[in-house]
């Protein structure tokens, strides 16, 4: 296995093969319906917002973002491929598509929550920081934010 990562944007031959990941990783978000998200996938791909990682041809990381939100809705790896730098070239890909002079916003697990201990050090590295205690889809959350360059 080589450690060659292709990152573009999602296109409409990649909507079965994204929705298999999702299912695979669906555990770690609370509140995904998996029929919702379905639908909203055309208009991702429309606006140019779903990023995926490939490795040997296979989709191994997706990433939602918006625009006009300025933030980060989705992201995910998949479980076999996971610590090997992918959420972060992900992310990394992600930056260039904001405003310049704006805070990227994201939501991930709050402090001592054992799904958040990895989002949350890798957001930190990234330059994240801590922001306000959110409760999203009865679950309780923290934002985080980051200046754009």
């Amino acid at each position: 296995m080589n450690n060659q990562y292709l990152i573009d944007f999602a296109d409409y031959k990649d909507i079965d093969e994204w929705m298999n990941m999702v299912d695979i990783v669906k555990d770690d978000f609370p509140g995904l319906d998996m029929d919702d998200y379905r639908k909203g996938m055309e208009k991702t791909i429309e606006r140019k917002t779903g990023i995926l990682a490939r490795h040997d041809d296979k989709i191994v990381g997706l990433l939602i973002i918006s625009r006009k939100n300025s933030e980060i809705y989705f992201l995910a790896v998949h479980p076999d491929y996971r610590k090997k730098g992918i959420a972060s070239k992900l992310l990394q890909f992600s930056f260039k598509e904001f405003k310049p002079k704006t805070y990227i916003k994201v939501t991930t697990y709050r402090e001592g929550d054992p799904k958040g201990t990895a989002p949350r050090k890798l957001y930190k590295r990234l330059g994240f920081i801590e922001d306000e205690l959110l409760i999203e889809f009865d679950y309780p959350t923290q934002r985080f934010i980051k200046p754009s360059m």
